[in-house]
């Protein structure tokens, strides 16, 4: 089993930068991809990025492309979320997932995730 806790979340303004963690423990998630999802107000779950087990490759939603970096330190069993460039539009509970041990691509697919955290709030003030 692997626990996932979220992080870093808070009321922010548009333009604001935002630093979201993923704290892992358990059993190690550093062989696995791991990803960050969102739920906006009133909306479907819907994917933001995700990394391979050992960071090499990264994959993004088109709407956070070049504002959102997503990174992660094994070492620390810790994943990252790196916000810049923030919109009202980002305002979501955000969430951290894990695939399964030995699942080592990042995959855009909620379902393709075994293990999730349970969300930290990020608020976009216009």
């Amino acid at each position: 089993q692997v626990q996932l806790v979220e992080s870093g979340g808070g009321l922010v303004q548009t333009g604001d930068s935002l630093r979201l963690s993923c704290a892992a423990s358990g059993r190690t998630f550093s062989n696995a991809a791991m990803g960050w999802f969102r739920q906006p107000p009133g909306k479907e779950r819907e994917f933001v990025a995700a990394v391979s087990w050992s960071g090499g490759s990264t994959y993004y939603a088109d709407s956070v492309k070049g504002r959102f970096t997503i990174s992660r330190d094994n070492a620390k069993n810790t994943g990252f979320l790196q916000m810049n460039s923030l919109k009202p539009e980002d305002t979501a509970v955000y969430y951290c997932a894990a695939r399964s041990p030995y699942y080592v691509s990042p995959s855009g697919r909620a379902h393709d995730y075994n293990y999730w955290g349970q969300g930290t709030q990020v608020t976009v003030s216009s």
